[in-house]
C-alpha cells in the first residue's frame, strides 16, 4: 500500500515492491532522474516484503537499491546509490559525473528517523540504525550503528548469545 499524497513516483517498470508493504505518505521513490528515463539494469530499486517505508523518506535509485524483507524505516529516511562529483573545480559540481554505487539493506534491519544511507553501502541483516545517523560504509549484520559517519556501538556476539558494546 503507498499511502497518499507520495512526493514523487516515477519510472515504476524499474521499481519492485513485495507483498505487505506499506509506503507512507510523502515518500519520494525514483528509479533515474527525470520521468521517461531507460534505466541500464531493472529493477533499480527492489523493496521485498514485510516493509515499512516511512513518511517524507526518499528512495532515489538509479543503479541498484536493494532493500531486504521485514526492513523498517523512521520517517524521513534518504536511500541513494548516486552522489555528486565534486573533484575538478573548474567544473560546476552539476556538471561533473555522478557515481553509482549500489546499496544493499539485509533482512529484519531498521534505520531510525532522518537516516541517510550513501552509495556503496552494505547494511547487513538485523541491523539498527540510529536516528539521524549517515551510513557512510558497511554495516555488519547484527549490529547497532549510530553517529555520522554511522559506527558500530554494539554487536551480537554469537559465541555469548548476547549483545556486546563495542
Amino acid at each position: 500500500m503507498i499511502m497518499w499524497k507520495p512526493t514523487t513516483i516515477f519510472n515504476e517498470q524499474y521499481i519492485s515492491i513485495g507483498d505487505d508493504v506499506l509506503i507512507g505518505p510523502g515518500v519520494a521513490l525514483s528509479a533515474g532522474m527525470v520521468p521517461g528515463q531507460e534505466c541500464l539494469v531493472t529493477p533499480v530499486v527492489t523493496i521485498g516484503d514485510r516493509c515499512l517505508i516511512g513518511r517524507g523518506s526518499g528512495i532515489v535509485g538509479h543503479f541498484s537499491i536493494s532493500i531486504g524483507n521485514d526492513v523498517w524505516t523512521g520517517h524521513h529516511v534518504y536511500i541513494t546509490d548516486q552522489n555528486h562529483g565534486y573533484e575538478d573545480i573548474t567544473i560546476p559540481i552539476s556538471k561533473q559525473s555522478q557515481p553509482e554505487r549500489g546499496v544493499v539493506i539485509g533482512d529484519g534491519s531498521w534505520l531510525g528517523h532522518g537516516s541517510v544511507v550513501l552509495p556503496g553501502v552494505t547494511i547487513g541483516r538485523h541491523v539498527v540504525i540510529g536516528a539521524n545517523s549517515v551510513v557512510t560504509k558497511d554495516i555488519p549484520d547484527f549490529s547497532v550503528a549510530v553517529g555520522v559517519p554511522a559506527k558500530v556501538i554494539r554487536r551480537f556476539d554469537e559465541s555469548h548469545q548476547d549483545w556486546l558494546s563495542v
